[in-house]
């Protein structure tokens, strides 16, 4: 394998990881009503980094599974679509969060015994 199609398979194995990390990321921000700069900002500022030609058409299929509902603000400077978590969006979230975290300590127990 050459240089490059190693770093092509890197690149493809770390967007798979990281895209199914993703709408994990962005229900954790939902519980309080945000449009899409602000959370790509608060994502951001806590270490996720998303790009919005992500991050819109994620919260557009979020809100058509009913997981989000949005709302347009029409009283600010322009107006802007508010996205935050239905009450189904909560229950799911809490469900993914759980499997995340026993994910993340079979995890752990597997890099302990690397050593």
């Amino acid at each position: 394998m050459d240089v490059g199609e190693e770093k092509d398979l890197r690149d493809s194995l770390l967007m798979e990881l990281r895209r199914g990390t993703l709408v994990l990321s962005v229900l954790s921000q939902m519980g309080t009503p945000k449009y899409g700069y602000s959370l790509v900002q608060s994502l951001e500022e806590k270490g996720v980094v998303i790009d919005p030609n992500t991050l819109y058409p994620l919260l557009r299929r979020l809100e058509k599974q009913g997981l989000l509902k949005s709302q347009w603000e029409m009283g600010g400077s322009k107006p802007r679509k508010y996205y935050q978590r239905t009450e189904y969006g909560s229950e799911i979230y809490r469900e993914l969060k759980g499997q995340w975290q026993s994910l993340a300590a079979g995890m752990e127990q597997l890099w302990k015994e690397e050593l």
